[in-house]
């Protein structure tokens, strides 16, 4: 089975798709994820290159890309120097989410069908791409690495 020219990703409450849906001017897919620059090798001070981001992605009504912002709240390292104060890097993630979700007019969470897309920021991909392994037809979506594959019924694999 070939992948879906609009690939459908299912809203699960209080998993990793709770921040997907429609709204007034068409879908959004939102996520707050870490991740290393593309090409980056482990090493001392990996701390300092695990970024914490922020995405929200926007869609027109056929799933066709639009925009993205994305925005980094900072780093690993950060993070575990404070990691449950009020101006933690997963609080500050937290906050600036919620912010951008709130600017969506008419919000509703729900199931989505978005076309694939690739944004690059700060070396780091975002993107819904495909591709076929063995005769399998794949989708993923980076950095939060979430699969999806036949019967495409928006559950994802991780």
């Amino acid at each position: 089975m070939a992948v879906p020219h609009v690939i459908p990703i299912a809203y699960e409450p209080k998993r990793r798709t709770e921040t997907i849906g429609r709204y007034a001017d068409g879908q959004f897919l939102a996520s707050i994820t870490y991740a290393f620059p593309e090409g980056f090798r482990p090493d001392d001070g990996w701390e300092e290159h695990k970024r914490l981001y922020v995405a929200l992605h926007t869609f027109d009504a056929e799933g066709r890309y639009r925009d993205s912002e994305i925005w980094c709240a900072g780093t690993w390292a950060e993070q575990q120097s404070n990691p449950h104060g009020e101006d933690s890097v997963l609080a500050r993630a937290r906050a600036h989410l919620a912010k951008l979700l709130r600017s969506l007019p008419r919000r509703a969470y729900t199931d989505i069908a978005i076309r694939p897309f690739q944004r690059t920021v700060d070396g780091v991909l975002f993107a819904l791409v495909t591709g076929e392994d063995e005769g399998e037809a794949w989708a993923e979506l980076y950095p939060d690495r979430l699969g999806f594959a036949a019967p495409w019924n928006g559950r994802y694999d991780t």
